[in-house]
């Protein structure tokens, strides 16, 4: 059964985007101006200026937020901030070294072969603290697993929770800090049991559609939890192809020597190879990966060996 969520109040709009770049949540309404939570991919950045330009009609954005600083929910960060020079950025405090460094090592984007431009930040969301947004306070939880400096956001008065990726309508995102050898599936446990404790009554995801089915959701999520802490190996392959989705969807179509090349020159998917799939190469690895895509309907072959979206 799916139940439809509550009406959103009216200072909250959302711009649902494609899975290549995370939803866009706009706040208006607030004596602290205009705020948006998460910017997409660099790709769609032009496309993410245009939205928020519009659903301001005229108005200033004087503020960004961001739940984590995967390039889907950060890439358009700094488009935004050339279009208006006073916006206030809030990242996560994790990871503010490393955006002050623009360390692209620890920010992941070298590691998983994507693209980010350089953006910076004025403060950060720091867990246990509030946060005024469409004149409603907020509470910021830090939500570690998909992402370990990653936050989520919960208005308890409505019940609303903006979950970035720690919890979609059907899953959650791929939990990266086990893809480098930590062990991090438990919390992913963990930040599900504290968003069953906060129980809102709309989730507004970082990727998918806004949600009231919070039971089933997390049913679902724990499910899927389940199956990759019993077989890790299970994990690792659909991380890896949710790589090879994103590069796809990003490009739409390549070739599969370009993608073999691009491939070499990701270091999370070569250091997934050898740690969980050593007996085969990263060239016949990647060449099943495709054809797993393919044969479940996420890509195509086109003529001339390309293989698209």
């Amino acid at each position: 059964m799916t139940l439809t969520p509550p009406a959103l109040p009216p200072e909250i709009t959302v711009l649902e985007r494609g899975w290549l770049s995370a939803n866009n949540y706009l706040f208006t309404g607030a004596s602290g101006g205009a705020a948006l939570v998460d910017s997409g991919y660099c790709s769609h950045s032009a496309q993410t200026l245009a939205l928020v330009q519009s659903a301001l009609a005229g108005a200033p954005l004087a503020r960004l937020l961001n739940t984590h600083l995967h390039s889907d929910h950060c890439g358009g960060n700094a488009v935004l901030q050339a279009a208006w020079p006073q916006l206030q950025t809030l990242i996560p405090p994790g990871q503010a070294q490393a955006v002050a460094d623009w360390d692209m090592a620890a920010l992941s984007y070298a590691a998983t072969g994507q693209d980010c431009p350089r953006f910076g930040y004025d403060a950060t969301l720091a867990p246990g603290s509030t946060i005024d947004l469409g004149g409603r306070s907020w509470q910021i939880h830090a939500a570690p697993g998909h992402d370990p400096h990653a936050v989520l956001l919960f208005e308890p008065r409505d019940g609303l929770l903006l979950s970035g990726d720690a919890l979609w309508e059907h899953g959650f995102g791929v939990v990266f800090p086990e893809l480098e050898g930590e062990d991090a599936f438990a919390a992913v446990g963990a930040t599900l049991e504290l968003i069953a404790q906060l129980a809102p009554r709309t989730v507004l995801p970082g990727h998918g559609p806004v949600f009231g089915d919070l039971p089933g959701a997390l049913a679902r999520a724990h499910r899927r939890l389940q199956r990759f802490t019993d077989d890790p190996l299970q994990h690792a392959e659909h991380a890896a192809k949710v790589l090879l989705k994103f590069k796809l969807l990003q490009h739409g179509q390549l070739s599969e020597a370009a993608l073999q090349q691009w491939a070499a020159a990701t270091p999370y998917l070569d250091s997934v190879r050898a740690r969980h799939f050593p007996q085969h190469s990263l060239q016949t690895w990647l060449h099943s990966l495709v054809t797993a895509l393919v044969r479940s309907g996420a890509a195509q072959r086109l003529g001339d060996g390309m293989v698209s979206n």
